[in-house]
């Protein structure tokens, strides 16, 4: 944890990943930086040096003895990440020679680096805000396109602007009802109450569009758990092999092959899905099984998308239904996958004719009903010959973007964002009801003014020692 930010220390550590290979990276950041490695770096002054230059040389160490060569990258202040003296020596991989080099560079008077602490010194030193930094740990770690795209986003302000903007024309009344409070005997306004009111209904609607794209914003970061739930041998193991293009679930004919879950990652045009596939749901044969569709249950309640899979020539209308009322929790997108739709258009045309007639009269017309209510998707596919999959993939990237997701919308992704928005949203809402009762200036201000402390947490205008300890601790060391 940080304590103390000493900005006079020169800070060193390994920007890249541990272990051995072609090149390494040391950065040392600090006002003392380019003198540190110019006592060891022979070839040349690099304190006479252009900042962003390159410059290739030996390190020596004290005995003059050669330790490697290396390509010294020179970043002066305030042209750099950190906004102070930054060099960056490339080294061979060998792991002797990092920690050689380390060892040198720490008997020259810089010290290791913490857990992020290159960008904790870009965020004090004014190159970025808070919600700026957590984003390059976000960028670091994006293992899809949409995450990558979400963090970038971020990191160019994007998200910092809209919580400035909404900061701005706070203050702006925070600053006129402060100076009523300074004449107060004399009984003026100069914060008009309904400007004041208009205001608060717009920057909540706007916190609210912030709050609501949250749940897009986790699932593109994190991955959105998706369940493939059903009766046995409806064909959710086929189905989850042929997403995936490998048999990664065992399939068989016996009812209740699948006792306990499968989970593998299916990248759909840069959003990752956590495929998760179940046990069947029915009465269970064994202790065994029971657990295994326990397990389907408690899997089905923390999943955001459910893929129902029936099979379409055997299950009636009732049983579907009572599987869905069973699966179904309010928010939860649903893809409703009728399985093995060749074998069931196979039928011939008078006994299929039959077949839909009394499907019409036995509650198929209440189950397409909900899924227009309920936001559900409707698909037929025949998994085992990969049939209806593009379409299938096609649902489950809508069910998630949903439609809403704009070119250059703001999208919260950070959890602590997500709750400080909470709170001053509901500082927010004390503002109004204060306002409505006609209370004094001097609670009207105190009410802005923790709305305005709960937005700037997040760009980091309002922080402390423990919470930017917290965040950047997190970080890998060497960024």
């Amino acid at each position: 944890m940080y304590n103390s930010f000493d900005l006079d220390e020169t800070i060193v550590a390994i920007a890249t990943p541990a272990g051995s290979g072609a090149i390494a990276v040391i950065r040392l950041s600090g006002k003392n930086a380019i003198t540190i490695v110019d006592n060891l770096f022979k070839s040349k002054k690099l304190i006479e040096q252009a900042t962003h230059t390159i410059h290739l040389g030996y390190i020596r160490d004290e005995k003059n003895v050669i330790v490697d060569q290396v390509l010294v990258s020179l970043f002066k202040e305030p042209n750099s990440y950190t906004k102070e003296n930054v060099v960056e020596v490339s080294c061979h991989g060998s792991r002797f020679i990092q920690q050689r080099l380390i060892e040198l560079f720490l008997r020259q008077g810089a010290r290791m680096a913490r857990e992020g602490e290159f960008t904790l010194r870009a965020f004090l030193n004014g190159q970025m805000d808070l919600s700026q930094a957590e984003a390059v740990a976000d960028l670091i770690s994006a293992d899809s396109e949409s995450a990558h795209q979400l963090a970038l986003q971020q990191m160019r302000g994007g998200f910092s602007d809209e919580i400035q903007k909404l900061r701005e024309d706070l203050i702006h009344f925070a600053s006129l009802i402060e100076l009523e409070l300074d004449f107060g005997e004399e009984d003026v306004e100069f914060a008009d109450r309904d400007d004041l009111k208009e205001l608060v209904n717009k920057i909540q609607t706007l916190l609210k569009r912030l709050l609501d794209s949250f749940q897009l914003g986790n699932a593109i970061k994190n991955g959105i758990n998706t369940v493939i739930a059903g009766r046995p041998n409806a064909g959710k193991s086929t189905l989850l092999n042929a997403l995936l293009n490998e048999d990664r679930a065992i399939v068989s004919a016996i009812a209740g092959t699948t006792r306990d879950t499968i989970e593998e990652v299916l990248n759909i045009k840069g959003v990752e899905f956590r495929l998760i596939d179940t046990a069947g749901i029915r009465e269970a044969g064994d202790q065994i099984e029971a657990i295994g569709v326990e397990k389907t249950l408690e899997k089905v309640a923390q999943s955001s998308i459910l893929v129902y899979v029936y099979d379409m020539t055997t299950l009636k209308a009732p049983d579907v239904k009572a599987d869905l009322d069973k699966l179904y929790k309010e928010g939860m997108k649903v893809l409703m996958i009728a399985n093995k739709c060749d074998e069931y258009y196979s039928i011939h045309d008078n006994v299929r004719y039959h077949m839909e007639k009394e499907a019409s009269e036995k509650g198929w017309d209440q189950i397409f009903e909900d899924l227009g209510t309920k936001g559900f998707y409707y698909r037929e596919i025949t998994a085992k010959e990969k049939r209806g999959l593009d379409g299938l993939k096609e649902d489950l990237y809508n069910a998630v973007l949903d439609g809403e997701l704009m070119q250059g919308d703001v999208v919260v992704s950070n959890l602590r964002h997500y709750e400080a928005l909470q709170k001053s949203n509901e500082s927010l809402d004390k503002v109004l009801e204060g306002l409505q009762m006609g209370i004094t200036g001097d609670f009207l201000a105190m009410d802005i003014r923790h709305a305005l402390h709960h937005l700037g947490e997040i760009t980091g205008e309002i922080s402390t020692d423990d919470l930017l300890g917290n965040i950047f601790s997190n970080f890998c060391i060497g960024k």
